[in-house]
C-alpha cells in the first residue's frame, strides 16, 4: 500500500470504504468479469493516481462490468512517464 502520509484526506477515506466493501463481501463469491476485482482495480488506482483521477478511473471499470461490457485482465495504467520494472 502506497505511503499514507503521501496520501490526502479523501483518498484515505476512499480506501477505508473500499476496505469495508471488500470486507462485507469477503465470504461471497466475486461476480466480477474483469481480474483484479473492481474494488482492488479501485484501491490501486485511488494509490497510483489519487482521489479524484482514482475514483474516475474505478467508476469507469465498474459502469463496464456488465453482460455486454468487456472482460479478463485490466490493469490500472502507470502513471505517464513511470517505467514498471
Amino acid at each position: 500500500m502506497a505511503d499514507q502520509a503521501k496520501q490526502g484526506f479523501a483518498a484515505r477515506l476512499m480506501l477505508k470504504a473500499v476496505g469495508a466493501y471488500q470486507s462485507a463481501r469477503s465470504n461471497h463469491v466475486s461476480p466480477c468479469r474483469f481480474i483484479p476485482s473492481c474494488s482492488s482495480f479501485a484501491v490501486e488506482a485511488i494509490e497510483v493516481h489519487g482521489a479524484l483521477k482514482g475514483a474516475s478511473m474505478a467508476m469507469w471499470r465498474v459502469m463496464r462490468c456488465n453482460p455486454i461490457g468487456g472482460h479478463g485482465v485490466d490493469l490500472v495504467p502507470l502513471k505517464v512517464g513511470e517505467h514498471q520494472c
